[in-house]
């Protein structure tokens, strides 16, 4: 039997089913006997198919408050319990995320609820309530946890604080001058953890888009040699890197303005209907006599609806081309709609960028 591989993925909001809802009510209720499971269930679901992702989790949450009897250090005494029974990395939010609603006029007791929480679910979109009302304060337990032994607490500590978190608010004073967060990012600059590593490189790209004199002179003094640094300096790099900036280019290694002669240069189909796919092929050869340490992309100028073209960059292949040499690259990219980019019929121009560089010029049409 073959796999259909064309029906849709299950929607991310769907991870607050009925079915995950009803296990959160049972294993509160058996931790918490005078909880009243039909009546979060009732609370719970209610409107529950024309809700998002983040609605349903804001939705759990009250519900949860809802049906915790006492106060709020008795509800956090009830989630702690609860919190290695809900066995799903995204829905344990729900636990941080009754601490971002109602734990705001207990720091210190909210703090220690998501410091153990995130390692759970991430604390990520809770704590920036708190760097909202108190920043100060908060930060400065954060700078704690970027020293923390466990991977998930060190993450928060990057995560929490990024200026410009997917999913969650900017922080404004952070997006103009992110500076309170740079003690966090040295202490994890040169993380063990993937996870960790991820989230700074992440929080530096961020830094990369407002303030980029600022990041790479910091990033300038970081010991390359170490290989957990390099590969956080490199992604966190990516965004200028693709707007082919010098000092970027420079810092990851590459040998600066192309020495190449580009020998051929495809894109095949030159038509294809929207849900088709597009073929690049090229090859670029040496005209240097010495190696060359170059960044391949290719960049996609999308046609817009009302005319015009929005351009997204797009990384091909990092290479070391020896002098005279030549390497041939290719890649494959579906040409379908997202939630983030919808599609228009029209021409779409692709350039080849080396080091930052146009070096050759194609493109595609998009049927209607």
């Amino acid at each position: 039997m073959t796999e259909d591989l064309t029906q849709a993925a299950p929607a991310l909001k769907e991870i607050f089913d009925r079915d995950r809802l009803r296990h959160i009510a049972t294993e509160t209720a058996s931790i918490s006997p005078g909880f009243d499971a039909e009546k979060f269930m009732m609370l719970a679901t209610e409107g529950l198919d024309g809700l998002g992702i983040m609605q349903r989790l804001r939705q759990t949450a009250t519900s949860l408050n809802g049906c915790l009897a006492g106060s709020f250090e008795d509800a956090v005494a009830v989630l702690y319990d609860l919190a290695p029974r809900i066995q799903h990395g995204f829905a344990s939010i729900v636990l941080p995320e009754f601490v971002a609603l109602y734990g705001r006029a207990d720091f210190d007791r909210s703090m220690e609820a998501l410091h153990y929480f995130t390692r759970f679910g991430s604390a990520e979109f809770a704590i920036r309530h708190f760097l909202a009302d108190d920043f100060d304060r908060t930060i400065k337990v954060m700078r704690g946890w970027a020293l923390d032994d466990n991977e998930h607490v060190r993450r928060l500590a990057s995560e929490g604080s990024r200026p410009r978190l997917p999913w969650s608010f900017q922080m404004k004073n952070l997006v103009s001058d992110p500076s309170p967060t740079l003690p966090i990012l040295e202490a994890l600059r040169a993380d063990p953890s993937l996870y960790v590593r991820k989230s700074v490189a992440n929080h530096l790209n961020d830094i990369s888009k407002d303030n980029p004199g600022l990041l790479l002179e910091r990033l300038a003094g970081w010991d390359m040699a170490d290989r957990n640094t390099a590969w956080i300096v490199r992604h966190a790099l990516r965004t200028l890197i693709k707007k082919g900036d010098p000092q970027a280019l420079d810092l990851i290694g590459t040998t600066g303005k192309p020495k190449v002669d580009v020998a051929a240069f495809a894109v095949t189909p030159a038509s294809i209907a929207l849900g088709g796919r597009i073929a690049l092929k090229t090859s670029i050869v040496s005209t240097a006599q010495e190696p060359q340490q170059l960044v391949v992309d290719y960049a996609v100028h999308y046609v817009k609806k009302a005319g015009g073209t929005s351009k997204k960059v797009f990384k091909l292949k990092e290479i070391t081309l020896p002098p005279a040499g030549q390497k041939e690259l290719s890649i494959s990219q579906a040409v379908r709609d997202f939630t983030t980019r919808k599609h228009y019929p029209g021409h779409h121009r692709i350039e080849l960028i080396v080091n930052g560089e146009t070096v050759a010029e194609g493109g595609f049409e998009l049927r209607g």
